[in-house]
């Protein structure tokens, strides 16, 4: 059996099978990229679930994790060469995840970049833009009565969906008829922006076409649903 006592973070959410890769996380749109990739590819996992809104990220334990003091993160028992390796950044996950078993990441040099270029447009422009968003439109920035900041982050918003139609045009996902790790990484965000946030009409998003069926068909996938819901939340 695996030891993972090396890891500080296991004391506080103490594996009950350390054989199993340990997911430490919350199902925000970050957290349910890996949650929704171990459902697909059938890895084994034991899920941990960490409280952001008690502060829970910032303790010792899950900074010795993850210094950034984010979820979502990892410890996989059987890393490189058997070795346990820990990793945060849900892009970097994702990518680990697809060369661990070979699932949701074409084998062709020139598509598997193709497919990291668009993980790494979701990490970069989507996630940033669209929890912008979430902040001045939803919560405590609806406050400010300069509204500058809301417009600059609803036009990018818009932008980045436009993008996205435009990829989608002609395709089913967004690498054409493959499903992988790019589309994992934006579903969860674009669910966000038109349902938690409720920013659907902001951003014109009725007007697209090939977004809203790309998200149908997504969220119609049974891995996608279950990882929506892992970890469970704690009870109101």
């Amino acid at each position: 059996m695996s030891d993972l006592s090396i890891f500080p973070v296991t004391r506080r959410w103490p594996a009950a099978d350390p054989g199993k890769l340990q997911l430490y996380s919350l199902p925000t749109p970050n957290g349910v990229k890996v949650s929704i990739m171990l459902e697909e590819v059938g890895v084994p996992y034991e899920p941990h679930l960490v409280d952001i809104g008690k502060n829970e990220s910032w303790t010792p334990e899950y900074l010795s994790l993850n210094p950034n003091g984010k979820i979502p993160a990892i410890i996989d028992p059987d890393g490189p060469g058997g070795k346990p390796i820990a990793l945060f950044e849900s892009g970097a996950i994702l990518i680990y995840l697809a060369e661990k078993t070979g699932k949701l990441l074409p084998a062709d040099p020139a598509l598997r970049y193709e497919t990291i270029q668009w993980v790494f447009f979701q990490m970069a422009a989507v996630g940033p833009m669209f929890g912008q968003v979430g902040y001045f439109f939803k919560f405590a920035g609806k406050e400010i009565e300069d509204k500058r900041p809301l417009e600059r982050y609803r036009a990018e918003s818009q932008r980045l969906l436009g993008v996205l139609e435009e990829r989608l045009t002609g395709r089913t996902w967004i690498m054409g008829d493959v499903y992988t790790i790019a589309d994992v990484s934006l579903l969860g965000w674009v669910r966000n922006l038109i349902g938690f946030y409720g920013a659907g009409e902001l951003v014109h998003y009725e007007k697209l076409k090939h977004v809203p069926a790309w998200l149908e068909r997504g969220l119609a996938r049974p891995a996608v649903q279950r990882g929506l819901e892992i970890p469970k939340r704690n009870p109101a």
